[in-house]
């Protein structure tokens, strides 16, 4: 059997496993990354679909192990290749995957199953395991074929009193032990963290705090898939007498779908709409809203900015109920300060309990390496700093080092009697939407737009005698970004003169265009410690 995971090693999402045996090809998730400050105008970042595309047909089934977007906002960029792709998971994770179909106005094939459920896709037969997670209906999923058995935890963790009583199956994981785990694939997310992750009602005391003292709104913002979390806080408001109102489309369509299949209890009048919260005194209100992360078109980020219908005011309180995202530290620290120079009183995991991972630590991670007892294992779902910390649990437990892979997107790891060996690796190159457009920004242009962003831009206008590659008249200058003197435009303006002085017989657009670009780049770099973008356009003087 063959597992080439295309992403999830080496980033924090955009979670996608390929898994091949006879010929047939088993997915198991495919979701984005979201875009950092060093991709500007990216929407989100998806694996790389190239190494399929020559094999779609071969594609006999999806499994979405839950309904986070670093799992399913990739799925209708990979329907856009073949629509008919099934999709098999539990009844939330595909309640959530359908609405966001229906926008790139795909309707699905798919299946439900529900853990402890068996079911046979192609040559691959599939047992689904209850797991713990911040959203319901996780599952981890179990892959066998003649070559292995292989575990797949999925994202997980153990809480022992989750909201809706649905535990891990430490059973199942020992059961699947004892008939023998050729390769155990482990969530590393919290590897890196001792011992064992506080249990999702620990947290109700903390919002509870929040609602019986803040003296006016209070603004919730949380993933858009976080049921749980928003389950807390809806609970918290009744108690206190709020009412709650969502705010931003992929929360409100997520937590009525949520409500609709009986996912998210909402007491009777509390959930008001948006416009008639806003006609309430303001102790009596509770918004929640999308944008934890800091992300620049989010509806809290908006609100910092002032550019929202909701305008922040004194005491109002921003409660930041999910984990701060690694790579997201900067827009999340500049997002608070941009909320508490407005006057609210900003409420989050630093100062306040009011988040717990969803991720398994350490402990429990130990724990389940010993339930197992794989023969091989490869920790996914993780930075580099996660995925050795995990491999290192498992030596710990008496994992044969050499059977302990750390790999990255696109290696090839073949699995053959037993033993679990990197066999070679394909591209898993970062792949950018923009707009829903996939491919639609790339590595250069991204470098460009970083460069315009830092050093500025600078056009150029030349005009040329072609017979003697002499300037008609000194060049016009166009700087943007950035302070051009007149003493560095005589200075350019001479950079630009040797560079044409060879420039006889030329043509409006051949190379002496691009002679001239790199003579002003390496100027600009030397002389103003800066490199521009620049653009250099010759007329022909004749």
């Amino acid at each position: 059997m063959r597992i080439t995971p295309l992403g999830g090693l080496g980033e924090i999402g955009r979670n996608m496993t390929v898994f091949e045996y006879a010929g047939k090809l088993l997915i198991v998730d495919c979701g984005v990354l979201f875009p950092e400050e060093h991709h500007p105008g990216v929407d989100v970042i998806l694996p790389d679909f190239s190494a399929l595309r020559d094999r779609l047909d071969d594609i006999v089934g999806l499994v979405i192990t839950h309904g986070h977007e670093d799992h399913i906002g990739g799925i209708p960029y990979l329907l856009r290749e073949r629509s008919d792709i099934p999709l098999i998971s539990a009844r939330l994770s595909l309640a959530f995957v359908k609405t966001k179909l229906q926008e790139h106005r795909i309707t699905p094939k798919t299946v439900q199953v529900k853990e402890g459920e068996k079911k046979k896709v192609g040559p691959f037969d599939l047992e689904f395991l209850a797991v713990n997670h911040s959203i319901p209906d996780g599952l981890a999923v179990a892959i066998t074929t003649p070559a292995g058995k292989i575990l797949h935890t999925g994202d997980f963790k153990m809480d022992q009193f989750p909201l809706d009583r649905r535990i891990t199956d430490l059973a199942g994981f020992a059961r699947l032990g004892e008939e023998g785990v050729d390769l155990f694939l482990v969530d590393s997310t919290n590897a890196d963290v001792p011992g064992f992750m506080a249990a999702e009602a620990d947290l109700a005391p903390a919002i509870d705090t929040v609602m019986r003292t803040a003296p006016r709104r209070v603004i919730v913002s949380s993933f858009a898939s976080h049921v749980h979390r928003i389950q807390q806080v809806i609970n918290s408001a009744h108690q206190h007498g709020r009412k709650v109102a969502f705010v931003g489309r992929s929360m409100v369509r997520n937590m009525g779908t949520a409500k609709e299949l009986g996912y998210l209890k909402i007491p009777r009048g509390v959930l008001v709409e948006f416009k008639a919260a806003e006609k309430m005194a303001p102790e009596k209100v509770v918004i929640i809203c999308t944008g934890s992360q800091g992300e620049p078109m989010a509806a809290l980020a908006r609100m910092a900015s002032q550019d929202h219908v909701i305008d922040l005011v004194q005491d109002d309180t921003i409660l930041l109920a999910s984990s701060l995202i690694p790579g997201n530290e900067t827009a999340i620290y500049r997002l608070i300060n941009d909320l508490t120079k407005l006057g609210a009183n900003v409420v989050h995991k630093g100062n306040a309990k009011v988040h717990v991972s969803g991720h398994a630590s350490a402990g429990e991670l130990v724990y389940c390496y010993n339930l197992v007892r794989p023969k091989n294992v490869m920790p996914v779902h993780g930075e580099p700093r996660h995925l050795k910390a995990n491999a290192e649990l498992a030596i710990r437990t008496g994992v044969d080092p050499d059977n302990v892979l750390i790999t990255q997107d696109g290696t090839v790891v073949d699995l053959v009697n037993g033993r679990a060996r990197v066999a070679g690796s394909i591209p898993a190159d970062y792949v950018y939407v923009e707009n829903m457009v996939a491919g639609a920004a790339t590595e250069e242009s991204l470098q460009d737009r970083v460069r315009l962003a830092e050093d500025g831009a600078l056009s150029v206008l030349v005009i040329l005698d072609p017979e003697t590659g002499v300037l008609e008249e000194a060049p016009e200058f166009f700087p943007v970004g950035f302070k051009f003197s007149a003493q560095e435009r005589s200075k350019a303006t001479g950079v630009v003169q040797k560079a044409c002085s060879g420039a006889k017989g030329f043509k409006a657009g051949s190379s002496v265009e691009g002679i001239v670009v790199e003579a002003l780049t390496r100027w600009t770099d030397r002389a103003l410690r800066r490199k521009p973008v620049i653009t250099v356009i010759i007329v022909d003087a004749i």
